[in-house]
Protein backbone atom coordinates (compact mmCIF):
# COMPACT_ATOMS: atom_id res chain seq x y z
CA UNK A 1 0.00 0.00 0.00
CA UNK A 2 1.51 3.37 -1.18
CA UNK A 3 1.57 6.23 1.19
CA UNK A 4 2.37 9.27 -0.81
CA UNK A 5 1.23 11.92 1.32
CA UNK A 6 3.19 15.30 -0.89
CA UNK A 7 1.07 17.48 1.39
CA UNK A 8 2.49 17.27 4.18
CA UNK A 9 5.80 19.08 5.20
CA UNK A 10 7.31 16.29 7.33
CA UNK A 11 7.03 13.87 3.52
CA UNK A 12 8.41 16.51 1.92
CA UNK A 13 11.51 16.92 4.29
CA UNK A 14 11.70 12.44 4.03
CA UNK A 15 11.29 12.96 0.68
CA UNK A 16 14.34 15.55 -0.05
CA UNK A 17 16.31 13.46 2.12
CA UNK A 18 16.19 10.76 0.48
CA UNK A 19 16.80 12.12 -2.90
CA UNK A 20 20.46 13.80 -0.79
CA UNK A 21 21.33 10.58 0.48
CA UNK A 22 20.48 8.81 -2.57
CA UNK A 23 23.43 11.04 -4.30
CA UNK A 24 25.33 10.31 -1.26
CA UNK A 25 25.20 6.81 -2.10
CA UNK A 26 25.66 7.45 -6.39
CA UNK A 27 29.54 9.04 -5.45
CA UNK A 28 28.10 12.70 -4.47
CA UNK A 29 29.72 12.33 -0.95
CA UNK A 30 27.97 16.10 -0.72
CA UNK A 31 24.35 14.28 -0.56
CA UNK A 32 25.23 12.88 2.65
CA UNK A 33 26.46 16.54 4.16
CA UNK A 34 23.39 18.17 2.82
CA UNK A 35 21.58 15.27 4.39
CA UNK A 36 22.66 15.83 7.94
CA UNK A 37 21.86 19.56 7.39
CA UNK A 38 18.28 18.54 6.58
CA UNK A 39 17.59 16.53 8.62
CA UNK A 40 19.27 19.17 11.70
CA UNK A 41 17.12 21.59 10.46
CA UNK A 42 13.87 19.59 10.68
CA UNK A 43 14.63 18.42 14.02
CA UNK A 44 15.20 22.41 15.39
CA UNK A 45 11.75 22.73 13.38
CA UNK A 46 10.19 19.14 14.66
CA UNK A 47 11.14 20.20 18.49
CA UNK A 48 9.78 24.15 18.04
CA UNK A 49 6.56 22.58 16.62
CA UNK A 50 5.66 20.29 19.28
CA UNK A 51 7.22 22.27 21.89
CA UNK A 52 8.96 19.54 23.78
CA UNK A 53 12.54 17.83 22.80
CA UNK A 54 11.25 14.53 24.25
CA UNK A 55 8.39 14.78 21.45
CA UNK A 56 8.13 11.00 19.66
CA UNK A 57 8.89 13.20 16.45
CA UNK A 58 11.87 14.31 17.77
CA UNK A 59 13.07 11.48 18.91
CA UNK A 60 12.75 9.91 15.67
CA UNK A 61 14.48 12.92 13.90
CA UNK A 62 17.61 12.82 16.98
CA UNK A 63 18.17 9.46 16.26
CA UNK A 64 17.69 9.10 12.58
CA UNK A 65 20.39 12.35 12.63
CA UNK A 66 22.41 10.29 15.37
CA UNK A 67 22.75 7.75 12.21
CA UNK A 68 23.79 9.62 9.72
CA UNK A 69 26.22 11.63 11.32
CA UNK A 70 28.07 7.86 12.75
CA UNK A 71 27.63 7.39 8.76
CA UNK A 72 29.62 10.46 7.76
CA UNK A 73 33.57 9.18 8.17
CA UNK A 74 34.82 7.85 4.75
CA UNK A 75 35.40 4.07 6.18
CA UNK A 76 31.83 4.48 8.13
CA UNK A 77 29.87 5.52 4.63
CA UNK A 78 28.39 2.20 3.36
CA UNK A 79 26.04 2.95 6.18
CA UNK A 80 24.62 5.50 4.68
CA UNK A 81 22.72 2.32 2.37
CA UNK A 82 20.42 1.53 5.49
CA UNK A 83 18.76 5.09 5.95
CA UNK A 84 19.06 5.45 2.12
CA UNK A 85 16.69 2.45 1.45
CA UNK A 86 14.85 3.18 4.93
CA UNK A 87 14.26 6.54 3.99
CA UNK A 88 12.89 5.81 0.77
CA UNK A 89 10.55 2.71 2.50
CA UNK A 90 8.92 6.07 4.51
CA UNK A 91 8.23 8.28 1.67
CA UNK A 92 7.10 5.21 -0.16
CA UNK A 93 5.20 3.02 2.21
CA UNK A 94 4.95 5.31 5.33
CA UNK A 95 7.19 2.52 7.01
CA UNK A 96 9.68 3.90 9.29
CA UNK A 97 12.56 1.69 10.42
CA UNK A 98 13.48 4.01 12.92
CA UNK A 99 10.28 5.05 14.88
CA UNK A 100 9.88 1.78 15.26
CA UNK A 101 13.26 1.39 16.75
CA UNK A 102 12.71 4.50 18.78
CA UNK A 103 8.77 3.26 19.99
CA UNK A 104 10.96 0.33 21.92
CA UNK A 105 12.71 2.62 24.13
CA UNK A 106 11.21 2.16 27.77
CA UNK A 107 10.12 5.63 27.68
CA UNK A 108 7.77 5.30 24.46
CA UNK A 109 6.48 2.07 25.42
CA UNK A 110 3.76 0.45 27.74
CA UNK A 111 4.79 -3.40 28.08
CA UNK A 112 7.32 -5.11 28.90
CA UNK A 113 10.14 -6.20 26.15
CA UNK A 114 9.53 -9.20 24.56
CA UNK A 115 9.67 -11.20 21.30
CA UNK A 116 5.79 -10.87 20.98
CA UNK A 117 5.95 -6.71 20.90
CA UNK A 118 9.32 -6.92 18.62
CA UNK A 119 7.06 -8.74 15.86
CA UNK A 120 4.03 -6.52 16.42
CA UNK A 121 6.37 -3.52 16.62
CA UNK A 122 8.54 -4.61 12.98
CA UNK A 123 5.74 -6.64 11.14
CA UNK A 124 2.57 -4.59 12.06
CA UNK A 125 1.45 -2.00 8.83
CA UNK A 126 1.95 1.23 8.66
CA UNK A 127 -0.18 3.59 9.76
CA UNK A 128 -0.35 7.28 8.90
CA UNK A 129 0.84 9.33 12.07
CA UNK A 130 3.72 8.06 13.99
CA UNK A 131 3.25 4.01 15.54
CA UNK A 132 3.04 5.07 18.74
CA UNK A 133 -0.82 5.86 17.74
CA UNK A 134 -3.72 3.77 19.04
CA UNK A 135 -1.69 2.31 21.95
CA UNK A 136 -2.81 2.82 25.33
CA UNK A 137 -1.38 6.57 27.09
CA UNK A 138 2.08 5.56 28.71
CA UNK A 139 1.15 5.08 32.40
CA UNK A 140 4.17 6.11 34.86
CA UNK A 141 5.15 2.60 37.38
CA UNK A 142 6.56 4.06 40.59
CA UNK A 143 10.00 3.57 39.45
CA UNK A 144 9.38 5.98 36.54
CA UNK A 145 7.80 8.59 39.12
Amino acid sequence: MLMINYKELSWQYWLVTACLLSAGVAGYPLGFILAIGLSAFQLIHFALREHSLSAFPVQVRFWYLMLLLIALPAPMQIIYWIPTVGTWAQVIFGYCTMARCVSLFPWNRNERFSLSLLKKTFFSRPVPGNILQGQPPLQKTEQQA
